[in-house]
């Protein structure tokens, strides 16, 4: 039985990854992992945001079905079993290390060893309201987070020199198989770098190929994000820099998984562990005029994912539309141990690797936005579903930067795909139940306001 090192990054564009196609950014550890294992090229997270995303690959549950929308974790259920737990329980040894921000603290979700834990604080995101809008008032400031600063990166570094410490003690020491979970927040923003990573991209200050003045920008779930973000107010020099500091942050991510790899080659431990290296969700870079997650575009929605190891085949690249629940039926599937019936995702060893009728679902409910939307994902077709706003068709082999919206050319994909959509959830209610929930978590925020 095969051992497993997960590595998830914060924020990571798949389109910023030489595996992926990049013809700048620098990511040889990632091109080792797709050269000696298999490259999925179309990966998904379950939400486009930090706690929603990371809250269902842990739960194994849609984001709906957890009720975890946005970044805050006021009234959030804590009684979701996480994967760590029911692995446990079937005899494997789990070990987490880093970033947590779920729905419950790490201490509380059942793995054999939790290190270094970051979890977020009461009450985290308090900019939650979509009815009316809320205006995140200052956050044109971001737009200066970029550029050479000592020690960037730092926080990441002592998570992996934690993890290749596990590596070389207490894996040897184990008479069970382990995963071991390391979390890794860059390339999420700000973008600092240090001096070599900033030089090593001098060409990297460049301007999307579709920015603030291309139509889709107009859309009302776009113009929403860019008023909540401010982000109409970023200077070229700015938006130049964040994107050329971008570079750099991947790059750093690549060196740290390198750093573990190395330290399972140096242990004997790389010939019987698998390593997954994957992202919690994407980064838009300044496409149709927004910055970061909370979109349903390519860009903010779709992730890396690279799998090597005696469980996957070598060189491969498999087209099928796969999700991060995907991801985490694999890990049972690799161990052998039973999961929840009730838990959404299938193996990705189960994926066949080009299947046009598999379905692919993400949501997003959070800050930002008016309402909720929905992904559906069949083959070459992408929905966009938005609740109080246009839905929108992309054909992505035709037209895979999403340039031309095809609804009104296609009617008959979109009404498929909506059916495809419909038999997960019910959009609408589903946007109402949101609403209604967060409501709740405003007003317990006022309430321990007042009592402090």
């Amino acid at each position: 039985m095969s051992n497993t090192v997960l590595i998830m990054s914060d924020e990571h564009n798949p389109l910023v990854a030489s595996p992926y196609g990049h013809p700048m950014v620098q990511t040889p550890h990632m091109e080792r992992l797709a050269r000696e294992g298999t490259l999925f090229e179309n990966a998904y997270c379950p939400s486009p945001l930090c706690l929603p995303s990371r809250a269902a690959f842990m739960a194994g549950k849609r984001v709906h079905q957890i009720q975890t929308y946005n970044n805050s974790n006021a009234c959030l259920c804590p009684d979701h079993p996480s994967f760590g737990r029911v692995l446990g329980d079937g005899g494997v040894h789990t070990a987490y290390i880093g970033k947590v921000d779920v729905y419950d603290v790490g201490a509380n979700l059942g793995f054999s060893e939790m290190l270094l834990e970051q979890d977020r604080g009461f009450p985290g995101d308090t900019n939650v309201c979509r009815s009316p809008l809320q205006i995140r008032e200052g956050a044109r400031k971001r737009a200066a987070g970029y550029g050479p600063k000592p020690n960037a990166g730092g926080g990441d570094e002592r998570v992996v020199e934690r993890a290749v410490q596990w590596l070389n003690t207490t894996a040897q020491e184990l008479d069970q198989p382990w995963l071991l979970c390391i979390m890794i927040v860059n390339p999420h923003f700000p973008h600092y770098v240090t001096q070599d990573l900033w030089d090593m991209y001098p060409d990297g200050g460049d301007l999307p190929a579709c920015g603030p003045e291309h139509p889709l920008a107009e859309h009302p779930f776009a113009r929403d994000l860019r008023d909540h973000f401010e982000t109409d107010h970023f200077s070229e020099k700015d938006r130049r820099g964040l994107r050329r500091g971008y570079l750099g942050c991947v790059t750093h991510v690549d060196r740290q998984i390198g750093r573990v790899v190395d330290a399972l080659q140096r242990t004997g431990l790389r010939d019987a562990t698998n390593v997954v290296y994957t992202s919690d969700h994407g980064d838009m870079l300044g496409k149709f005029g927004m910055w970061w997650k909370c979109s349903l575009y390519e860009d903010s929605v779709r992730v890396p994912l690279l799998a090597s190891g005696p469980d996957f085949d070598r060189d491969k690249r498999v087209r099928t539309s796969v999700d991060l629940l995907d991801v985490q039926a694999t890990l049972f599937d690799t161990f052998g141990v039973d999961r929840p019936e009730d838990w959404s995702g299938t193996s990705l060893r189960s994926i066949a690797p080009n299947d046009p009728e598999h379905v692919t679902f993400a949501e997003y409910h959070g800050h930002g936005t008016r309402a909720s939307a929905y992904m559906v994902r069949k083959g070459a077709w992408k929905l966009i579903y938005c609740v109080d706003a246009p839905n929108l068709l992309f054909d992505l082999d035709s037209d895979p930067g999403e340039t031309s919206d095809a609804i009104a050319v296609f009617p008959g994909k979109a009404a498929e795909l909506e059916g495809e959509l419909r038999q997960i959830c019910d959009p609408e209610s589903e946007s109402a139940r949101a609403d209604g929930f967060i409501s709740e978590q405003l007003a317990e925020m006022a309430r321990r306001s007042k009592e402090k």
